[in-house]
């Protein structure tokens, strides 16, 4: 006998519904599976053997978080295929931190209503950002929750774990006085933020359908560009060189998360003329009135990752970036000090 419930349904939960997003997500699911998976969807656990023939000594890194109210652009423009390429990339970016390469992820779906095709289509976006990042989707959650979400709204977050050779964790000890800062250039806006960008823009169907010359794009395209995902490019810069540290470069902007890699006594120092801020940030700016120093202290500004490395070995970790097909260049040095974080006029 198949499972189905009147009196679940009468109160909100169809769980037929839930049967049919499962079969529909199949597809994107598969295109995310690796060598270590060893279970299918549906099961009450997501298993995964971990292959640790060129690690002597491996520990598993793990990392969680949501895309925030990037979403409330999603809803207003009824689209979803790409929020949950948010979802993966502010998980496995976190982890790559370390050093650590991202083995598997699980996402949790919470939605008013279940409509299996929109479930379907958040779920080919997290199945995309696992194939960017080399993760498998080896499983996750869809609660139906009507009363707690409005129907056409929805909540999205993930968990990922990765695995890093003990004696290869970067662990952010040896940088020094004259080491070299890196930026890996951002995709946009990332997945932080957008509680100020929606308070500067009004945000409603008319504004996000505005065209802006300097976005190339509407309003609403601009700021549903996915978070970037740096794990690949990150991965082969580890070959290339020896990387100190690494920034992922979220909520808190330059001056919450560049100084959480940084050793006691060591500052950041940023020439402002060298980030290459994007457009999308300079008509934030000017849009909303925001001081410089608060948009160094939100957004990312363009730069979404930083790889500190020996000045000496500068060239060939630019170089390495560049093979990836990543956009990199020089944001800065490391100073003695205590300030964290300098940007310089």
């Amino acid at each position: 006998m198949k499972s189905f419930s009147e009196s679940y349904k009468e109160a909100g939960v169809d769980v037929t519904a839930g049967y049919k997003a499962v079969e529909l997500m199949k597809a994107h699911v598969a295109k995310t599976m690796t060598s270590g998976v060893l279970s299918g969807i549906g099961g009450f656990g997501g298993l995964f053997e971990l292959d640790v023939t060129d690690i002597k000594k491996p520990v598993l890194v793990s990392g969680t978080d949501g895309v925030g109210t990037k979403l409330k652009i999603a809803f207003l423009m009824d689209k979803h295929d790409t929020v949950g390429i948010d979802c993966v990339a502010m998980c496995v970016n976190d982890v790559i931190c370390c050093g650590a390469k991202p083995l598997f992820f699980l996402d949790y779906i919470a939605v008013g209503k279940n409509y299996p095709e929109k479930v379907a289509q958040i779920v080919s976006g997290v199945a995309e950002g696992c194939v960017q990042s080399g993760a498998a989707l080896i499983g996750g959650e869809t609660a139906e929750m009507p009363g707690f979400y409005p129907v056409d709204e929805y909540d999205l977050a993930g968990f990922t774990v990765g695995v890093v050779d003990k004696d290869k964790i970067i662990r952010n000890e040896e940088q020094k006085a004259g080491d070299v800062m890196i930026a890996l250039k951002s995709s946009g806006v990332h997945s932080n933020g957008f509680s100020l960008v929606r308070k500067v823009f009004t945000v409603n169907e008319q504004n996000l359908a505005r065209h802006y010359g300097d976005l190339g794009t509407t309003l609403g395209e601009c700021l549903l560009t996915p978070t970037k995902i740096y794990v690949k490019p990150v991965m082969e810069l580890l070959k290339a060189v020896k990387v100190k540290s690494l920034s992922h470069i979220t909520g808190g902007g330059f001056y919450e998360n560049i100084p959480r890699s940084l050793p006691k006594g060591i500052t950041a120092s940023i020439e402002r003329s060298a980030v290459q801020v994007l457009p999308v940030f300079d008509l934030i700016a000017k849009t909303g009135n925001i001081p410089e120093r608060d948009m160094f202290n939100t957004f990312n500004m363009g730069v979404g990752m930083i790889a500190v490395v020996d000045k000496n070995d500068a060239d060939k970790a630019l170089a390495a970036l560049k093979a990836a097909g990543e956009e990199a260049y020089i944001l800065g040095e490391l100073i003695n000090g205590e300030e964290g974080v300098i940007i310089r006029d």
